[in-house]
């Protein structure tokens, strides 16, 4: 299913995952232009061990048992949304160009619609190494009580990273190239170590995905 933010979000009925379980959602943001890989096709879009860098960064949630899983895209997204596998859900990001804040605010509104969705994981279409178990690591921190949280490894701050409902207004409030990680400013994070479930490497540039 294919939403086009802001404004649209999924209906109520679909928050209902089973009755009186509450679900974690995952939003993988893959809107951006990539300019410094160069070229105008989506950087999301190269492949890595016969996929696409966002094909495995969808793989990750889907295993974990997230849901929903979204999707959101932006540049290119004629050529980006085709790749979503059933089970994930497309959003499209309007104002991309103004940074990743924006693609934040598209899964954020997306969601409003799943009334059983209290937290929501997000990761990037360039990060194809980060594992499944990571996801479930801030999932069973969510239960523990965690309202932000995010992953570690070497104990360096990566994705994912987990908001719990009770921070999305705040979240709305960012603008430009600023993301979640600027709430971890104001409110306490959970750091929940993955350094044995993958790896957070990203794909910035040509170099970096032949180092992958």
């Amino acid at each position: 299913m294919t939403y086009d933010a802001p404004g649209a979000s999924a209906p109520a009925e679909r928050g209902v995952a089973a009755p009186g379980t509450d679900t974690v959602a995952a939003a993988i943001l893959a809107a951006g232009r990539g300019s410094r890989f160069g070229g105008e096709r989506p950087k999301c879009l190269n492949e890595w061990n016969g996929r696409a860098l966002v094909e495995w960064a969808l793989q990750a949630p889907l295993d974990a048992g997230m849901f929903p899983v979204l999707l959101v895209t932006g540049h290119g997204r004629h050529l980006v949304d085709p790749l979503a596998p059933a089970g994930v859900d497309v959003v499209h990001s309007s104002r991309w160009h103004e940074g990743i804040a924006h693609s934040l605010h598209a899964a954020l509104d997306a969601l409003e619609g799943y009334a059983a969705v209290q937290a929501v994981c997000m990761g990037l279409g360039d990060q194809p190494r980060i594992g499944a178990e990571a996801y479930r690591r801030l999932v069973a921190a969510h239960a523990d009580g965690a309202t932000l949280a995010v992953a570690t490894y070497g104990g360096q701050r990566a994705n994912p990273v987990l908001l719990a409902r009770s921070l999305w207004p705040e979240a709305r409030e960012l603008t430009g190239d600023v993301g979640a990680r600027a709430l971890m400013q104001r409110h306490p994070v959970v750091e929940v170590a993955c350094d044995d479930t993958g790896s957070p490497v990203d794909v910035d540039t040509p170099a970096d995905l032949e180092n992958l």
